[in-house]
């Protein structure tokens, strides 16, 4: 484990915002793995139960706002990180129309507090902001969304994450310059745009798996709202290697890939919602769940794709679990959870490995 990405992890410092999270929570496992010193910066875990607890991770775990700024800028100056994976968000969609305030607070200006904080560390190499798909302006095409696409998005979430690029953007262009590098800073910055990512450990609310076990545990129908739906799923490891392997070319000092990414599945491996829960019915006969006829109380996109042809000719990447191997291990997950009390996280990171070793 501890030569994976040419073992540039062990003995690293390594600051994950957002730590407490679904993803943060399995890229803090990975990292711990990786034998890197694991700085965790987050709120408490938003839900009960949550994976971080449930791994119960020998890192340090400071709970804290990302809005903090005088926080942010203590932490960094105490802990010194080599390299930042920055996850902290206000993450849900819906929520962002109930809270819009805090979603472009959190969001935008905790990605400004994070890079201020940054540009006063003389030890930091690199950065990874994490933000997500929605961040472009979505106008539903059938083709993916490159790069270079415009940002925008319809809903509060959405544009906040598109704002949260152009900001990476601007600090990049301002004072991390791929061109200076090595000679008036040292950081290396880039993005990170991945597509719905699914998994063992995940209860957000208004999230589909979440709430298909939630229900199917509580032997009750889950109600889905937007059966049509189509989106780039994808198991949560797959988008942590594409973000692992990148943090491991920047702290390699190559400034050519300090840029913005697409990580998720190619096109054969796209479903609908409804495609997605036949697929976990197959595996988990228990889930039973209604189509909602009502009107949708919230804007949510038909279509969104995103093509992920720089990573894989840059980066050598390309999906290790297809769909089909994706629900498998997903559902095993949370069966595994409630029928035995098992947490099969370390399994799963252990047998996805295998593949790409």
């Amino acid at each position: 484990m501890k030569k994976l990405f040419n073992g540039i992890y062990y003995g690293k410092t390594v600051l994950v915002t957002g730590h407490t999270g679904f993803k943060g929570s399995w890229l803090s496992l990975w990292l711990q793995k990786l034998g890197a010193n694991v700085i965790g910066y987050a709120l408490d875990p938003p839900t009960q139960p949550n994976h971080f607890s449930l791994l119960n991770l020998e890192i340090e775990s400071i709970i804290a706002d990302i809005r903090d700024k005088a926080k942010i800028e203590n932490v960094i100056q105490k802990y010194q990180p080599e390299i930042v994976f920055h996850l902290a968000a206000q993450p849900l969609v819906r929520d962002s129309y109930i809270y819009p305030h805090e979603t472009y607070e959190t969001n935008i200006m905790g990605t400004v507090n994070l890079f201020e904080a940054a540009r006063k560390s003389d030890r930091l190499r690199a950065i990874l902001n994490i933000t997500s798909d929605k961040c472009y302006e979505n106008k539903e095409w059938v083709w993916g969304y490159r790069e270079n696409d415009p940002m925008g998005g319809y809903d509060p979430y959405s544009s906040s994450k598109g704002c949260s690029e152009l900001i990476t953007s601007a600090y990049r262009r301002s004072f991390f310059a791929n061109a200076e590098y090595g000679k008036s800073h040292q950081v290396l910055v880039a993005s990170c745009r991945a597509g719905n990512v699914i998994g063992g450990g995940d209860w957000a609310k208004d999230r589909l798996i979440p709430d298909i076990v939630k229900a199917t545990a509580a032997g009750e129908t889950v109600i889905i709202r937007n059966p049509h739906a189509t989106r780039p799923w994808q198991h949560v490891l797959d988008p942590l290697y594409g973000y692992l392997l990148l943090g491991q070319k920047l702290l390699e000092g190559k400034p050519e890939y300090a840029e913005a990414w697409n990580f998720g599945p190619h096109d054969n491996h796209i479903l609908t919602v409804e495609s997605l829960l036949k697929l976990f019915k197959q595996h988990w006969n228990d889930i039973k769940y209604q189509i909602e006829n009502k009107k949708k109380q919230f804007h949510e996109a038909a279509l969104l794709k995103l093509d992920v042809s720089k990573a894989t000719s840059k980066l050598k990447l390309n999906s290790v679990w297809n769909s089909e191997k994706t629900i498998e291990k997903t559902v095993q997950w949370y069966k595994d959870f409630y029928q035995y009390a098992e947490i099969n996280s370390d399994n799963d990171l252990n047998n996805f490995i295998k593949y790409i070793m």
